[in-house]
């Protein structure tokens, strides 16, 4: 479109405007410039979104921004593979139809009316994110999600439920990693911070306590708003949806113990590699668990898998989740991030539920753009000095501000579960943006009140 054209000719040309007006020589602007460039075209998606994820590869090095071994521990970062073995194993079970036999499972538990099928997946997906990983549970919800939308009548796989389907699992994933200390990789990050840097120890009951009250209030946030905005879709009980039951196969039972024993190594990871003293990663089991798929034979004298099979994965992914990480690598070694925060030694004096706010909203609203866990690497320890310096304590700032790490609605960047949804091409990022932005203010607002008035 012509449109488009204009706007990413305009885009390029402040770009390098702005690279000849300081010299290129100056890597915090270049940092800035790179990080600007990149959101406009995600939001804007005037070329693919996976193509824009490149530009930290292609531009990092020259502009002086990153150096290969930083884009090399970016674009192979061990969460890549674990994408990389979840979509395989997401791949298997949606090859042999598993995923059917178990969406036929919750369907028949939730009930059959639209509103019950998003509360049935918000529930599941949240109670699995609490002890799980944000992002497999939501490589083993999408597939069922994705069954159900199939079962349909193909009047009911487009509109409202549709979109929100997919969004429950998105969301529950994210919301349901604030539960619990374990739930969410910035949660254990900030642990460990407070405790080698300000001898502060969090234990899972003391997370728990404004961990599991935040998530059940946003998981009633979503499912009120989703249940209102059904509209004339909330009262429909598709009259043709039927799922017909059929036996489970050879070839479905094998895929879901191979599964299986993948789920079991990410939840009691901690215990068996204390029990058998062999250290090993999700991303590991994830892999260990893809390998299985290719050597298993399947009743049709082949294996579960096989390599033509992978033409389906959504390879653009990675790209996508290697290029937000390099782009948050370029934005904290080069001083962005920390200038970015630099801004709240003049709230010192402030009302300390504004000050809350403010810290929150720039937590949630930053996630979007850079990885959680690299916001909360940066982030905690200065605001854990900045409220040393300002007499406030400790905690009561640097809680919030890691639930709010795992409040990204809004981008398919902002989050693991958030990317996998949109690799379904189920949904585009302005339907994200638009509603997820809804969740961002109910999430800041929330936050900031339950930090106020119970910690």
């Amino acid at each position: 479109m012509l449109r488009d054209r204009i706007l990413l000719a305009f885009a390029l040309l402040v770009f390098f405007f702005v690279l000849l007006l300081t010299g290129g020589k100056d890597t915090f602007v270049n940092a800035l410039l790179l990080g600007g460039l990149m959101v406009y075209l995600w939001i804007l998606e005037l070329i693919p979104i996976y193509v824009t994820a490149l530009l930290p590869f292609v531009l990092g090095v020259p502009l002086g921004i990153l150096d290969t071994n930083q884009l090399a521990l970016s674009y192979g970062d061990k969460n890549v593979f674990l994408f990389l073995g979840g979509f395989i194993l997401a791949l298997s079970l949606e090859k042999w139809h598993v995923h059917k036999q178990v969406a036929k499972i919750i369907i028949h538990i939730v009930g059959y009316s639209k509103p019950r099928i998003l509360l049935g997946f918000l529930i599941s997906t949240a109670l699995l994110s609490m002890w799980i990983s944000n992002t497999a549970t939501a490589l083993m919800m999408l597939p069922m999600a994705l069954a159900v939308l199939t079962s349909l009548p193909k009047k009911d796989q487009e509109g409202k439920f549709a979109l929100f389907l997919m969004l429950s699992i998105a969301y529950a994933a994210s919301i349901g990693g604030m539960g619990t200390l374990v739930g969410s990789p910035p949660n254990i990050q900030m642990a460990g911070i407070l405790d080698k840097s300000f001898g502060i120890e969090i234990d899972f009951a003391d997370w728990m306590k404004i961990g599991i009250p935040v998530a059940i209030l946003m998981l009633t946030f979503v499912y009120a708003v989703f249940y209102f905005s059904l509209g004339a879709e909330r009262k429909e009980h598709p009259e043709d949806f039927v799922l017909e039951k059929k036996p489970w196969t050879k070839n479905q039972i094998r895929v879901s113990l191979i599964f299986s024993v993948v789920v079991i190594l990410w939840v009691f990871k901690k215990q068996i590699i204390t029990l058998t003293g062999f250290p090993f990663g999700d991303e590991g089991a994830a892999l260990l668990g893809s390998l299985l798929l290719f050597i298993v034979p399947a009743e049709e004298n082949t294996s579960l898998l096989v390599w033509k099979d992978t033409e389906k994965l959504p390879w653009g992914i990675l790209l996508l989740f290697g290029g937000g990480l390099a782009l948050a690598s370029a934005l904290e070694s080069n001083g962005v991030i920390n200038y970015l925060t630099t801004f709240f030694d003049a709230f010192k004096t402030w009302d300390y539920f504004w000050l809350l706010t403010v810290i929150i909203a720039v937590a949630i609203f930053g996630t979007e753009f850079m990885s959680n866990l690299a916001l909360v690497t940066v982030f905690i320890p200065i605001i854990g000095a900045f409220a040393l310096d300002s007499q406030y304590d400790v905690v009561q700032l640097c809680i919030p501000v890691t639930l709010a790490a795992s409040c990204a609605f809004m981008l398919p960047v902002g989050t693991p579960p958030n990317a996998i949804v949109f690799s379904s091409g189920k949904i585009t990022i302005a339907q994200m943006a638009r509603i997820g932005v809804v969740f961002n203010i109910l999430a800041l607002f929330l936050i900031a009140t339950i930090a106020y008035y119970f910690m």
